[in-house]
């Protein structure tokens, strides 16, 4: 649900895009001013460029679609399109899966406009989703991946390029959609840093943002964070709410299962003895799983 929202806010700006173009029969300016109403909205300049743009956006296989990118970057230099192309391949290869691929299309749009928050949280999640414990630079795609996501967060009222005429239920959705993505990326990095209280925040507030479409793996995080810090009854409550919006027979599900059990029997046993928790066992978090 999370990407197709972004993904349909790219695409409303791009048809914008080429609408502008399209109307205009003389060229446009090359650069706008942004308004209340959002940021400047990127235009071609001729014909040329718009009827190139238009060939290279009508691309639905990943690796054309990157390369006609490329390549009207190259004929293009200038254009303000080039971002759109890019966001586009971003966007196709999250929905393969292909996290390399997304980091580096991804970078590129950035490299164009790096208040975009579309590409900015697409490249932290796929370099948090990415990354291992054993990874020598894994330290430099945490730091990279947070501050893309803290990048996003901060550029989501300006930077989103959100058309005249798009109904503001949806954009205000799709907002929140990214703010409790970005969230959700800087609690996965602070949960594998083990600053389990920062963690707990960030995936509160990604949780929140999407009461009205509620995440099972933001919740099961949570309930780990919190599990973590030895708050048992807010972590249960957390596993609880994991495991009624996971869907059924989904690995979400199960694992959200067993967080249940685990702190169902924990609660209990700690109600039943004296002896204080923390000679329990220590929480063990259930595996990652993919940011999204």
């Amino acid at each position: 649900m999370r990407s197709n929202l972004a993904i349909m806010v790219v695409l409303l700006a791009a048809s914008t895009a080429m609408a502008q173009a399209n109307a205009g029969k003389t060229p446009a300016p090359a650069q706008g001013t942004a308004t209340a109403a959002g940021p400047h909205q990127p235009m071609a300049k001729t014909k040329e460029e718009f009827d190139a743009y238009n060939l290279a956006a009508s691309k639905t296989d990943p690796a054309q679609a990157e390369a006609a990118a490329d390549e009207f970057a190259q004929k293009f230099p200038a254009s303000e399109l080039k971002e759109l192309l890019y966001v586009r391949v971003t966007q196709f290869y999250q929905q393969q899966n292909n996290s390399g691929k997304v980091v580096a299309m991804g970078r590129k749009a950035i490299e164009l406009n790096p208040t975009d928050p579309i590409p900015l949280v697409a490249v932290a999640s796929a370099l948090v989703m990415d990354t291992r414990d054993s990874d020598i630079d894994k330290d430099a795609r945490y730091a990279e991946a947070s501050k893309d996501a803290q990048a996003a967060l901060d550029n989501i009222d300006t930077g989103l390029q959100v058309p005249p005429n798009a109904p503001a239920d949806r954009v205000a959705l799709a907002k929140a959609n990214l703010r409790s993505i970005a969230y959700d990326t800087l609690g996965v990095i602070s949960m594998n840093k083990k600053d389990y209280a920062a963690a707990e925040q960030s995936f509160q507030k990604a949780a929140d943002l999407m009461k009205d479409q509620p995440d099972s793996v933001v919740y099961l995080r949570l309930s780990v964070a919190q599990d973590n810090e030895k708050k048992y009854q807010a972590a249960l409550d957390s596993a609880n709410k994991a495991a009624q919006y996971a869907p059924d027979a989904s690995a979400e599900k199960n694992l959200a299962k067993q967080q249940q059990d685990r702190l169902q029997k924990l609660l209990a046993d700690k109600s039943n003895t004296s002896a204080p928790a923390a000679t329990t066992a220590p929480p063990t978090p259930p595996p990652a799983t993919t940011p999204h």
